[in-house]
């Protein structure tokens, strides 16, 4: 079970550091590749400088600071962030919400691949910059080290924070020393932080607006930001934040220096971010450059973990299994998740090799996201938050104009490698819609009955010694939650050929809340000691472990005095006085004998493919093999027509 008093909650300076090393990576790498892009082939000129750093500017206060940082992360369900969190918040306010859900987790999720690659690479290539590394093969390195970040998820993202906090807190300050050296000679810069200077460019350059792609590298961050929420707390994000804006603003202010002392020159190869360091500090800081981009790294990988966990809970992602490396609420580790965010990964080094093509495909699908995010966040401060609408309207076009304009803007990316972040965000968006929607239409078919009619004749069947005892405590998981409705299978399932006798019958229904951290259960008794109902009730978050928690509901009840105190160990010898009881699973396969409309049938064939690759239920209940029977039943939906068979003479 997660303690949630060991949630990382109080601002403390540990606090900070570990927030530092897991949330801000990808966000506070960004001056290693967005003035670089920015400049990208032109000349460099006042106008696309001055212009590029306010643009900068003012993204990182609207759609950072004002978007995330202060309205999203109102959106926090009991202290967990990501877009489903977010859902799982207003779902019921709204009925046309749950593909757009879908589409802003798809398309982070391809986020997730495309930023370490960039990251990495692009601090690895300012090797090339000392003497006698110009030549150097960049991209071996980058895969070592690509392959160490993946290696050590299996840790925990608390003891990577720790590690990564320290490594972070020296990268800002660098960031800042690095700006402040710059602005010391050029204080006039600042000026550029008037919104002017962003409204000529866009206005007045020729594709000014066309920019607006690399400008939005800044801010590519901001979504993981929301995502990591859960694994360091929002007040730790609220007062980290300030000083990490600062630092990135400053460095960002030093850059520009440095470029307008070069104008008319072409960048080619050059990076403004290492070109400004003094000779001296060059080795040193790629170095430390290199360090941030793994916590970079970390920023999508962790938020990925966190989107997948929940996904999954919520029948959105099929079932894989989800290690818990600490006890600290929030910090989970999915190893297949992992390796197929790292397999991504060298898939994109090998594809793109430099970080300039990189940079060409990077922030597509991102800004897909945002604009997902935006959407519920309007339901959100609608009704949970309860503004006007006037107010939600007006926050809703503002920043639907930004993201639009990026998202537009970005559209040019699509042919020089978007198109690889976009096929990878389709696949997992059908992975979760065949998930959530091939669900919804198996429990549609799903037949139920009432459990009342059968209540005398399963008693009967305990009672008749004819029949050979299968168990003392036959259990049976129901997706049915209402008391008297279990499904026809069940039934079928206990008066089999070979009926299941039992003292007691127990019908378990797992039910998945919209709170992550819910834990508890209520149960009905049906027939005195004989048949009882339960609903457990477990937060999205949580890990299921339904073995342990029927043995602890057999010891209430009877602490209770609502059960028999010999049922527990009845059935059991002096040798293994353990309760005796049996978990049945019942594992369904799509019959051959189905017609289907070919939209539901590409759905359900897809779902149990899903089924078939994914954790199997046994393992996703916490149930052990010991105590599992799994029974396959062959589900008939749409039963085939007359079959014309005539008999030869």
């Amino acid at each position: 079970m997660i303690h949630k008093s060991k949630a990382v909650s109080k601002v403390t300076f540990a606090s900070l550091l570990i927030a530092l090393g897991i949330v801000y990576g990808d966000i506070g790498t960004s001056p290693l590749y967005t003035f670089k892009a920015i400049i990208g082939n032109d000349a460099i000129n006042e106008t696309l400088v001055l212009g590029g750093v306010s643009c900068v500017f003012w993204t990182l206060t609207l759609q950072t600071t004002i978007k995330y940082v202060i309205l999203t992360l109102k959106a926090d369900n009991e202290g967990e962030g990501g877009i489903i969190s977010l859902f799982s918040l207003v779902k019921r306010f709204g009925k046309n919400i749950i593909v757009p859900t879908m589409i802003g987790a798809a398309a982070l999720l391809a986020d997730g691949i495309i930023t370490p690659a960039v990251t990495v690479t692009t601090s690895i290539e300012g090797l090339k910059m000392i003497p006698g590394f110009e030549e150097i093969h960049h991209v071996p390195i980058v895969l070592l080290i690509i392959s160490i970040i993946f290696f050590s998820q299996r840790f925990g993202t608390q003891k990577i924070g720790k590690t990564f906090g320290p490594i972070m807190l020296t990268w800002l300050t660098v960031l800042l020393a690095l700006g402040l050296l710059q602005l010391i000679h050029s204080p006039t810069i600042v000026r550029a932080l008037n919104p002017y200077y962003a409204y000529n460019l866009l206005i007045n350059y020729p594709q000014g607006f066309w920019i607006l792609g690399a400008v939005f590298l800044c801010t590519t961050g901001a979504e993981a930001l929301y995502s990591d929420l859960g694994h360091c707390g929002k007040k730790n994000i609220y007062v980290s934040w300030t000083y990490v804006k600062i630092c990135l603003v400053i460095n960002y202010l030093g850059q520009a220096a440095w470029l307008m002392k070069h104008q008319g020159e072409y960048l080619g190869t050059k990076n403004p971010f290492f070109e400004m360091m003094p000779t001296w500090f060059i080795l040193p800081g790629i170095i430390i450059a290199t360090l941030a981009a793994i916590v970079a790294s970390q920023s999508l990988i962790s938020g990925s973990y966190t989107l997948i966990s929940e996904a999954t809970n919520l029948n959105f992602w099929p079932r894989v299994r989800i290690k818990q490396p600490t006890e600290i609420k929030g910090q989970v580790y999915i190893p297949s998740v992992n390796n197929l965010l790292w397999a991504g990964c060298v898939f994109i080094i090998l594809y793109f090799e430099t970080s300039t093509r990189m940079e060409a495909a990077y922030g597509l699908a991102i800004t897909i996201a945002m604009m997902m995010t935006t959407y519920l966040l309007s339901f959100f401060m609608l009704y949970k938050l309860r503004w006007s609408k006037f107010v939600v309207f007006l926050l809703v076009v503002i920043f639907g104009i930004i993201e639009v304009s990026f998202f537009i803007s970005n559209i040019l990316k699509f042919g020089h490698g978007g198109y690889i972040t976009i096929f990878l965000a389709g696949i997992f968006f059908l992975i979760m819609y065949v998930s959530f929607f091939g669900r919804q239409i198996n429990d549609r078919y799903t037949k139920y009955i009432d459990l009342g009619k059968y209540s005398s004749t399963i008693s009967r069947l305990s009672s008749d010694e004819s029949v050979p005892k299968f168990v003392t405590h036959l259990v049976y998981l129901s997706k049915s939650e209402k008391r008297e409705k279990i499904e026809e299978q069940i039934i079928r399932s206990i008066f089999a050929k070979k009926p299941k006798r039992a003292d007691v019958y127990w019908f378990v229904h797992i039910n998945r809340t919209n709170n992550p951290y819910t834990l508890n259960y209520d149960v009905s008794e049906l027939v005195d000691n004989k048949i009882y109902k339960i609903n457990i009730n477990i937060g999205f978050r949580i890990r299921p472990r339904t073995e342990l928690y029927f043995i602890q509901i057999i010891n209430d009840l009877i602490a209770n005095d609502e059960m028999s105190p010999h049922l527990k160990y009845f059935g059991s010898t002096n040798y293994n006085p353990c309760v005796d009881f049996k978990f049945i699973v019942l594992e369904r396969f799509l019959s051959v004998e189905n017609e289907f409309a070919l939209k539901e049938g590409l759905t359900l064939k897809a779902y149990f493919w899903l089924q078939e690759i994914a954790q199997k239920d046994e393992k996703a209940f916490g149930l052990d093999k010991s105590d599992v029977i799994i029974e396959q039943i062959p589900l008939i939906y749409q039963p085939i027509g007359a079959v014309n068979l005539t008999r030869r003479t």
